[in-house]
Parts: C-alpha cells; sequence; structure tokens
C-alpha cells in the first residue's frame, strides 16, 4: 500500500510538472507573438496578387459573350516602432480591365491608388499623440459608357488626380497592436483636386464639390479611422479599414463613409483566392452609395 502512495504522489507530481510547463510554454508563446508585434525599427511586408479570367462561348444555346480580364493589386505595409515612437505607412493600388467581343472599349474593373501614414508619439497607455495623412487618386482616365444610334461611345469623366483626395491632421491614436488601432483627429484639412479641362468641362455640373473656375476645394472636418485585421480560419485572413469624415464648414450632418474589406484565402505560396470590397458614400461625388468588389483565384507573391 505504501508502494502504490509513492508510485501515486511520483506520478501526480510528474503530471502536475507537465502541466505547468505546459501554461509556461503556451504563455512563452503568447508573449513571443506579442513581442513580434512590437519590435523595434522597421518592418516590411507586402503582397502582389494578379487576378486572371477568360470565358469563351461558342455555339452557346445559353448565351454569353466571350471576354477575357485581369486585376493587379499590390497592398504593401512598411513601419517603424521605437520605445516612445510609432510610425505605420501603407500603400493600396490596383488595376483591372476586361474586353468582351462585342464591346468597342477595353473597360476598367478597377483602378485605384491610395497611401496612408499615420505616425505617434507614445502619451500613456495604448493612447499616442498622431499626425496622420492620407492620399487617394486613380491612374488612368475613366469614362461614360453610351449608346447612341446602336453605336457603343464613351466621354471621358476622371482621369489621374482628377480627382484626387488629400486629407491630413493632428490627433490622438489608440494603438493595441500593429493590426488593431484606430485614430481621431477632430481638425483635419481634406484637399480636393481636379483637372481645370475636366473642371470647365462640365459646366454647371457639380464635380466633386469643386466650384467653377476652380481647380481644388478646401475642407475642415472632424476624421476617424479604424483598422483591425484578423485570421477567420487558418489560412483565411480579413482586413478592416475604415475612414470617415465630416466637413464642419458645410453640411456637418453629411458623414463620408469609405470602409474597404479584402479577404485572403491562401492556397499555397503562391495561390490565393482573393476578396476585395468596397463602399463609399460622398455626396460631392455621387448621391448614393458607390460600391467596388473585386472576387477571383490569383497568383499570389509575398515579400
Amino acid at each position: 500500500m505504501k508502494k502504490l502512495v509513492i508510485v501515486l504522489s511520483l506520478l501526480f507530481g510528474f503530471n502536475v510538472s507537465a502541466q505547468q510547463e505546459v501554461v509556461k510554454s503556451v504563455d512563452e508563446v503568447v508573449k513571443a507573438v506579442n513581442d513580434t508585434t512590437r519590435t523595434n525599427g522597421w518592418t516590411k511586408k507586402g503582397n502582389i496578387s494578379f487576378l486572371f479570367n477568360q470565358s469563351t462561348f461558342d455555339n452557346w444555346v445559353a448565351g454569353g459573350e466571350n471576354n477575357i480580364s485581369g486585376n493587379l493589386g499590390l497592398n504593401y505595409d512598411f513601419n517603424y516602432k521605437s520605445d516612445e515612437w510609432s510610425w505605420d505607412n501603407k500603400v493600396i493600388a490596383s488595376y483591372g480591365i476586361v474586353k468582351t467581343k462585342n464591346s468597342e472599349f477595353e473597360k476598367k474593373t478597377d483602378d485605384r491608388f491610395e497611401f496612408n501614414s499615420l505616425a505617434g508619439k507614445k502619451a500613456g497607455g495604448y493612447w499616442y499623440y498622431s499626425a496622420f495623412l492620407n492620399f487617394r487618386t486613380q491612374f488612368t482616365k475613366g469614362f461614360v459608357y453610351t449608346n447612341v444610334d446602336g453605336v457603343e461611345v464613351r466621354d471621358e469623366n476622371t482621369n489621374i488626380f482628377s480627382p484626387a483626395y488629400l486629407t491630413f491632421g493632428p490627433g490622438m491614436m489608440w494603438k493595441k497592436r500593429d493590426n488593431l488601432k484606430f485614430n481621431l483627429a477632430p481638425l483635419s484639412s481634406k484637399f480636393t483636386f481636379v483637372s481645370k479641362d475636366l473642371r470647365d468641362k462640365f459646366t454647371g455640373v457639380n464635380y466633386f464639390g469643386v466650384d467653377e473656375g476652380k481647380t481644388m476645394r478646401y475642407e475642415l472636418g472632424f476624421y476617424a479611422a479604424g483598422y483591425y485585421k484578423f485570421n477567420l480560419f487558418e489560412n483565411v485572413s480579413a482586413e478592416n479599414i475604415l475612414n470617415l469624415y465630416t466637413n464642419y464648414l458645410e453640411d456637418p450632418q453629411n458623414v463620408d463613409v469609405d470602409y474597404q474589406l479584402n479577404i485572403v484565402m491562401t492556397i499555397n505560396k503562391f495561390l490565393s483566392t482573393n476578396l476585395s470590397f468596397q463602399t463609399i458614400y460622398d455626396d460631392n461625388a455621387f448621391r448614393g452609395f458607390q460600391t467596388r468588389q473585386v472576387l477571383g483565384v490569383g497568383v499570389n507573391y509575398g515579400f
């Protein structure tokens, strides 16, 4: 009996020790993950994706139109951190076109360039004194397509830097980690730039809020931004980007909204299924919600 008690005591003691080691190991892993997200110095990471789609129909009684399309995208982060400072930078760019058999023109399926920069100095806890900059535009001309006497025609209505948006200002940032943060900037300046040729072309029309005879619009308002990236499942990440802005100088009750959702479902090192969704509400550009959605399986390269 005494031997049995001794054996059980030894086994129990070993089991408790093993459990403690497991808990300790888990804590060390969590600490290592957190330390990785807070490493001082520069961290750089990016992703290039190419989505391709092609459809061909021959004597297909259900109907269909031959088409070919492609979309090239870039998502790149370069961030700096020290004990007192945090500086996060992100570039998002994408361009896509589609060509259908019965259309006279190649048409864009995507066209955007955006640069975000957010710098902060430690204030206490997860809070930082901050300053941000956001710049948005497109790469090529945008057209409105109409049908005149059975012939498709197009009319230019946008171009690179027309419009272009520049927003910046001081504020306060709450940042728990690189993938979870938000920024509040109650005194933010916003500039809207357009080309003179296009502004003159749309005489009598509200062209992105820029008055006739001018090429720039200035606004002063409240800017709020949030960023949250997490894993939905293993190998499936979801990136959420939300920007809100209200203009103190005109119609402050109207809030501009820009929300982006980027989901990447990794198949292997080079292949993934990508879903990009964006919705914008800006009554100076369009009185309603603008939406953009791109879904496809493509070549994926991380660096």
